[in-house]
């Protein structure tokens, strides 16, 4: 690959929401999806896919994935919750959405738990993650190169390529499986709690 840094910053997986891109008033669902549009639109693969809609909205709410609206308007806790939906639903399913998710939508509703200040945790640590992984990115890249100029081929540029393809799907499964297993061990500490109560 020629020039690796261009590369990745097509990526656009820099691009977060951030507490100053919501509006302090609560928003219409049309307003969300149009703000998350507009901030992730470098993030969709083509111009068909849709960051959010409707149906999404509405099954995180059904799902009970954020905690309940009120005059059919989201508030920035809600778009919060949401961002953080939209990041982890590319690798995990609903489900394990909703088990993560769910004693910190008690918290902000039954404790006042401030989550505008969890949330600016979150961000530092996804600029933390996009460094590391730009550095792990080039590590890769530089390894496959390696790796391929062995072979001698002539079709150099294609098994890269699927080489690198492969080394990454492998490693974003190391971090699925770790996320599954953190779900997991909560999913079982929920349900010890039930039981002892």
């Amino acid at each position: 690959m020629e020039n690796k840094q261009e590369w990745l910053e097509t990526l656009h997986l820099d691009n977060q929401l951030s507490l100053e891109d919501i509006p302090d008033l609560d928003l219409y669902m049309d307003q969300v999806i149009q703000l998350f549009e507009k901030k992730f639109a470098g993030q969709k693969r083509n111009e068909d896919e849709k960051v959010l809609t409707k149906t999404m909205i509405n099954n995180y709410a059904k799902g009970k994935l954020f905690f309940p609206i009120k005059n059919k308007k989201y508030s920035k806790e809600h778009l919060l919750l949401i961002s953080m939906i939209y990041q982890m639903k590319g690798a995990l399913s609903i489900n394990d959405v909703k088990l993560t998710l769910e004693k910190l939508n008690t918290k902000i509703t039954d404790e006042s738990f401030d989550l505008q200040r969890f949330y600016t945790n979150y961000l530092e640590l996804m600029k933390v993650n996009h460094a590391m992984f730009e550095k792990d990115m080039l590590e890769h890249m530089s390894e496959v190169e390696s790796e391929i100029a062995k072979l001698g081929s002539d079709d150099e540029t294609y098994l890269e390529q699927v080489l690198l393809v492969a080394t990454l799907t492998n490693m974003s499964n190391f971090y699925r499986k770790a996320a599954e297993k953190l779900v997991d061990g909560m999913a079982q500490k929920e349900q010890g709690d039930k039981n002892e109560a």
